[in-house]
């Protein structure tokens, strides 16, 4: 075992060569110098990241000091250096896709402002709804990909964010009957006929126990501001934030079409489906396409590289 004096003579070599690193990675992609409070943003998310991975590897190494004999202690540090490697191009990975979404929406703060009257209460978006997103009480969705089976209620309950009365819409997803996720999102619909998305809080279980909360947020809460799940009159090229807590949630999409076919076990649409491409700095080799069809809102999700799809396989309509 290496004594702690050992340790702490060859922690400042370490720290050297981790900063050489660190640079040569921090230069792959991420503009430090960029200006702007969208950019800034940005680069302070990333020293963040990057911080978080300085002080797992730490956490590693102090671990690996305490296995039995040298030879694992080696490979366990030589995995931490991996990981911690891996953890910085990530960060890198991040803040380059942030500062693509600053580029596209500009260097502004991300701040809407939300006035809940100019928003709709519940009963009267349920008589008049946004037809690619439809919050409706009572309808329900049902999606499966082949391992997994998803089912979406909107509820009648309604929870108050900001002051706007938003509708509860509950997602459940099951595998061999087993529930692993169980989320409230919550929606409101404008004047204008924009649905927007003010959170979520998204329970995952593992054998019937609840793991985790991780993906929750609440618009107001933490820095957190609600985006736009469907525009009222959705455009080829249109660019918007749906989610926004730095870190936590950022996912965006971008309007491909609005003129999509496509078919599924439930639903079809010849050239009526608005399809977005859903993305998010927090993933960034993640990408997503949702056809949206008129009346019915999401028939698929798919991932355009793979192929893989998630289909809708059943809806109920009130």
């Amino acid at each position: 075992m290496w004594k702690l004096f050992r340790c702490a003579a060859a922690a400042g070599v370490i720290a050297a060569a981790s900063l050489v690193g660190v640079r040569a990675v921090w230069a792959q992609g991420c503009d430090v110098e960029a200006t702007g409070v969208c950019m800034e943003t940005a680069i302070a998310a990333s020293k963040a990241c990057r911080a978080e991975m300085r002080d797992d590897f730490w956490l590693a190494v102090g671990l690996c000091k305490n296995l039995s004999s040298v030879e694992p202690v080696r490979r366990c540090r030589r995995r931490a250096r991996q990981e911690r490697r891996d953890g910085f191009e990530e960060c890198v990975a991040q803040c380059t896709a942030r500062q693509d979404v600053c580029r596209v929406l500009g260097p502004a703060p991300y701040h809407p402002s939300i006035d809940p009257t100019n928003f709709v209460d519940p009963a009267t978006v349920a008589a008049n709804p946004n037809p690619y997103f439809p919050l409706v009480p009572g309808t329900t969705w049902q999606y499966s990909d082949g391992e997994e089976t998803t089912t979406v209620t909107v509820t009648a309950r309604t929870k108050t964010i900001l002051g706007v009365a938003c509708l509860v819409v509950r997602d459940v997803v099951e595998v061999g009957g087993e529930t692993i996720e169980d989320t409230e999102d919550w929606y409101a619909q404008d004047g204008a006929g924009n649905v927007w998305y003010f959170g979520e809080i998204a329970q995952g279980f593992e054998d019937g126990d609840l793991v985790t909360l991780e993906g929750s947020w609440k618009a107001g809460v933490n820095g957190a501001e609600p985006g736009i799940i469907m525009e009222a009159n959705p455009a080829v090229g249109d660019f918007y934030r749906q989610e926004f807590l730095l870190g936590d949630a950022e996912d965006v999409a971008e309007v491909l079409s609005v003129t999509g076919e496509e078919t599924v076990p439930a639903a079809s649409c010849q050239g009526q489906c608005v399809v977005t491409k859903d993305t998010s700095p927090l993933e960034p080799d993640v990408v997503e396409h949702k056809y949206y069809a008129p009346g019915i809102g999401v028939i698929l999700e798919k991932d355009p590289t793979t192929g893989a799809r998630n289909e809708l396989v059943a809806f109920t309509a009130p």
